[in-house]
């Protein structure tokens, strides 16, 4: 990649993100979104998967292709290449049942590989990985892509040294604004500045993201607190963000983690001030790496509440559409 290539795309994202903050401010800034949102009713009470995604060993950070019919999801079951891997599983159409999952042996290392997310065309992969090789400290992002409608992954690449540090780089997040033609990818980070994770955003203009060149991480203040905030999920129209933390104020007499909430007025304004849900999404056990669907009304995410198969376990929650 030449270098006049890279201070250009820099200026464009600069430029763009100045756009859209002029935007957020002749809005009004940081509101709750009150139309699109006020579509959406109440949340059902979750239901667990059950097997085969579900075992007696940690399940977790499930995310669905957009058709429903294929879920990627973290375990530390037997069968893996070491510590938690990515695993995969399929089925026929929504009402039929998930197949027996299958270890993605080509993206997974003897080390912890989990948290799978993907690009709105579903072809490219964004992946926490802590394998020593090729790293950048002491977990990385890393990234690996099929063929269109393919799901036969390549060898993964490190995300590079811009966007991971010498720390811990976590959970992405993808979302596209194409309204602006920016892409950004939230993650958590615990490198220096930050009391525990929070909540860290890198962005690209480039349409090819195969090739992509992604800005250093931000961090996204009105999201992360002193505590520990790491996983998140946007809704498809940017203007809802759902978080993982355990900072005061959750459900339960401990400091559990718990899925939080921001809105915004539009895709480019600043996040509302986060608020826990309550139950049914949370409960006194710990609840987090939410992963919503494209039409907004389906949420998987894990839990240790009663009712499981084992530790961390799948779970869903649907809420209507006024």
């Amino acid at each position: 990649m030449s270098g006049s290539r890279r201070e250009a795309g820099k200026l464009r994202i600069s430029i763009l993100i100045l756009i859209g903050l002029c935007c957020s401010l002749a809005a009004g800034g940081a509101g709750e979104s009150t139309s699109a949102i006020g579509e959406l009713g109440a949340w059902s009470a979750p239901i667990n998967v059950g097997p085969p995604l579900n075992t007696a060993y940690n399940d977790m950070y499930a995310t669905l292709t957009a058709d429903g019919l294929t879920v990627y999801f973290t375990s530390d079951r037997p069968g893996g290449l070491g510590g938690e891997d990515l695993w995969v599983s399929r089925r026929e159409s929504t009402e039929a049942p998930w197949g027996a999952p299958e270890n993605l042996t080509v993206l997974n290392s003897p080390f912890n590989d989990s948290l799978s997310v993907f690009t709105t065309s579903g072809n490219i992969m964004y992946f926490h990985s802590t394998r020593p090789g090729g790293s950048c400290g002491a977990g990385d992002l890393w990234t690996s892509r099929a063929k269109p409608g393919g799901d036969v992954w390549t060898a993964p690449v490190n995300m590079g040294c811009v966007v991971n540090t010498a720390s811990t780089e976590i959970a992405p997040a993808f979302y596209a604004n194409d309204d602006l033609g920016l892409s950004t990818i939230y993650f958590g980070s615990n490198r220096p500045g930050s009391v525990d994770f929070d909540i860290y955003a890198t962005t690209t203009t480039d349409e090819d993201l195969e090739s992509a060149v992604w800005s250093p991480g931000v961090l996204v203040p009105e999201l992360s607190s002193p505590a520990r905030d790491t996983r998140t999920s946007v809704r498809k129209d940017g203007r809802e963000i759902f978080i993982t933390t355990d900072r005061p104020g959750g459900v339960g007499t401990t400091r559990n983690l718990d899925i939080w909430v921001a809105t915004r007025e539009d895709s480019s304004g600043l996040w509302s001030t986060p608020v826990n849900p309550g139950p049914p999404l949370n409960s006194a056990a710990d609840d987090g790496s939410p992963a919503l669907s494209r039409d907004g009304r389906t949420l998987y995410f894990f839990s240790t509440r009663p009712g499981g198969a084992g530790l961390r376990d799948i779970w869903f929650t649907v809420r209507s559409k006024h």
